[in-house]
C-alpha cells in the first residue's frame, strides 16, 4: 500500500471520517528530521496495510491543518481514530516509537 498525501481540502474525508485508525506524518521537504521518518512511515504503510491508513502531509502546503492540530514542531505523528488524536510523537521517534502508536489501536 502507498502512502496517501493528505491536504487541508481532503483531511477531514480521508483521516476524520476513515473507518480505520490513521497514521498522519506531519512534514516538510527541507526538514531534516523529517527525512528519517518518510522511509519508516512507508516501510509501516507496507506492514500494517490491511490494519491502518497511513499518510503524510507537507505543513507547508497545508498550514490549516498543520495548525488545527497545534503542529509547531516537526517531524510530529499522529495517530488518529474514529476522528480523534490517540497518540502523538513530536521529533524523531524512531521506529519503534511508530509501532507502538499503532499497537495500541490494533491489538
Amino acid at each position: 500500500m502507498s502512502v496517501a498525501r493528505f491536504t487541508d481540502q481532503n483531511f477531514d474525508e480521508e483521516v476524520l471520517k476513515s473507518d480505520s485508525p490513521v497514521l498522519v506524518d506531519f512534514y516538510a521537504d527541507w526538514c531534516g528530521p523529517c527525512r528519517l521518518v518518510s522511509p519508516i512511515v512507508d516501510e509501516l504503510a507496507v506492514t500494517y496495510e490491511s490494519k491502518i491508513m497511513v499518510g503524510k502531509v507537507d505543513v507547508d502546503a497545508n498550514s490549516k491543518v498543520a495548525g488545527d492540530y497545534g503542529v509547531m514542531s516537526i517531524p510530529t505523528v499522529i495517530l488518529f481514530l474514529k476522528g480523534k488524536e490517540v497518540a502523538r510523537q513530536v521529533g524523531f521517534g524512531g521506529k519503534d516509537a511508530y509501532v507502538q502508536m499503532i499497537e495500541k489501536v490494533t491489538k
